[in-house]
């Protein structure tokens, strides 16, 4: 028993010893954060709790390996995306990384790192792991863990994680970088550019909309089938048909049908695949091919009329069934059969010179449901390119009604046109616009003798 004269004497005691001991326990703090890697803390904690767990807890941690199975972990992919878009300045260690052919730089979470959400008015945490690999594994081990309070376990199940997996691939189209693909394409880019039969580079074409020299009216049509198009899978699925669109654009050459469908991608964020029949030496091989095609893509057949050519052509298979050879009937089940059902979100784009030389069983609805006329350049058509290559309000030019009159007669493609107005810079729009005109006089003066060679 204490008496109590000794009271004050043991409280100033406990009270010296106690502020000793926290003081130890900050210093050898400070010591084990200079001293000590982060990562290796982060291992030591991770240790520390699955040895020693608390004896009840509220709150619940899911966690996210990089593989499940064999296969990559959706969700994984989802949260390393989405958990970019909630660091903020508080978090004190970053990953900075960026490709040659990327725009920006991309930003994540450091080992170890976490980054508090809110959803729906209650708070979620994620946290980034990285483990280095030991004796019976031969690469790193990495996961994300989400944690949360216990009693917000099944909105995060059925409404949180299908959230983040919808931003997250939002964000991945936003960031989607088209690439072009073919089967003589030689390059595997550092994005990993090979896809089954295909190889790939970046489709770098600067073709849009805007600069198209086509009829607004024409262009907003191709626009809003478009847009129709891709907003529809429930009603695809509804109708019980495969989610797909087929184009036929047909003219002469140099109207612009290969810049459209790059104006088409580039709308789309959809990856381009160019096939070429002429390459193709069974229908056996055309569905392989067909199926190594990924989902939301435009597959390009230019010069289909050229292609049915290769109908009787045999592979190196042997034997004379339809199999082993390329047929029209392959090539329509590739376009409208159960084969054309193989994924989700396709366009399939016919190009052709010659529309008539068609078997008129490519051109029914449900193989190229929309018919595109490339035609010669129209009058808005070279106001556009004005605008383009000279920078030029081009109705304000002395010439413009000239050029209109001329346009509207003579048949002239667009690239023709172009091509005149790139050999002048903009300082010398009257010589570009001057040659012009030579040339559409010229090309209405050829015309004219064709007309009377034939009379």
């Amino acid at each position: 028993m204490f008496s109590l004269s000794e009271i004050p004497q043991t409280a100033s005691t406990l009270f010296s010893a106690y502020a000793s001991f926290a003081g130890a326990m900050m210093l050898l703090r400070s010591m084990v954060n200079e001293l000590m890697p982060q990562e290796l803390r982060s291992y030591l904690c991770s240790i520390f709790y699955h040895l020693f767990p608390p004896l009840s807890s509220n709150v619940v941690t899911l966690v996210f390996d990089e593989v499940s199975g064999m296969s990559r972990n959706q969700v994984f992919d989802a949260a390393e995306i989405y958990s970019r878009t909630k660091i903020s300045p508080d978090t004190e260690r970053l990953k900075v990384s960026k490709t040659p052919r990327q725009k920006n730089f991309t930003v994540t979470i450091e080992n170890g790192e976490e980054v508090p959400d809110l959803f729906e008015n209650f708070h979620l945490k994620w946290k980034f792991v990285c483990t280095e690999p030991d004796d019976n594994h031969f690469g790193e081990k990495r996961h994300f863990e989400l944690s949360f309070h216990k009693k917000h376990k099944e909105k995060v199940m059925s409404r949180y994680l299908p959230y983040v997996l919808e931003k997250a691939n939002e964000i991945k189209q936003e960031e989607k970088v088209v690439k072009l693909y073919n089967r003589e394409c030689p390059y595997d880019d550092e994005d990993g550019g090979a896809v089954g039969m295909w190889g790939s580079i970046n489709l770098e074409h600067p073709s849009t909309f805007d600069t198209l020299a086509m009829d607004p009216d024409l262009k907003k049509m191709i626009l809003d089938d478009l847009d129709r198009f891709v907003r529809r899978r429930e009603f695809y699925k509804r109708a019980g048909k495969a989610w797909k669109r087929g184009y036929l654009l047909y003219g002469p050459p140099g109207t612009g049908k290969s810049s459209l469908v790059a104006a088409m991608a580039n709308y789309l964020k959809f990856d381009i695949y160019d096939l070429e029949l002429t390459s193709i030496y069974s229908n056996s091989e055309l569905r392989r091919i067909l199926l190594s095609a990924t989902n939301r893509s435009i597959l390009v057949i230019e010069d289909i009329d050229c292609s049915t050519e290769m109908k009787d052509r045999h592979s190196d298979d042997g034997g004379g069934g339809s199999d082993t050879r390329l047929t029209l009937s392959g090539i329509l089940n590739f376009v409208d059969g159960l084969w054309s059902s193989c994924g989700d979100e396709k366009i399939i784009v016919f190009t052709t010179n010659h529309k008539e030389r068609l078997d008129p069983a490519l051109l029914r609805p449900g193989r190229m449901d929309v018919h595109i006329n490339m035609s010669y350049c129209t009058v808005k058509g070279f106001e556009i390119l004005a605008s383009n290559y000279l920078g030029i309000e081009i109705k304000s030019h002395f010439l413009y009604a000239e050029i209109e009159g001329l346009i509207q007669s003579t048949e002239v493609t667009p690239a023709e046109v172009a091509e005149e107005l790139m050999k002048s810079d903009e300082a010398d729009i009257d010589i570009a616009l001057r040659r012009l005109v030579n040339l559409l006089k010229h090309k209405r003066i050829e015309v004219n003798k064709t007309k009377d060679n034939q009379s």
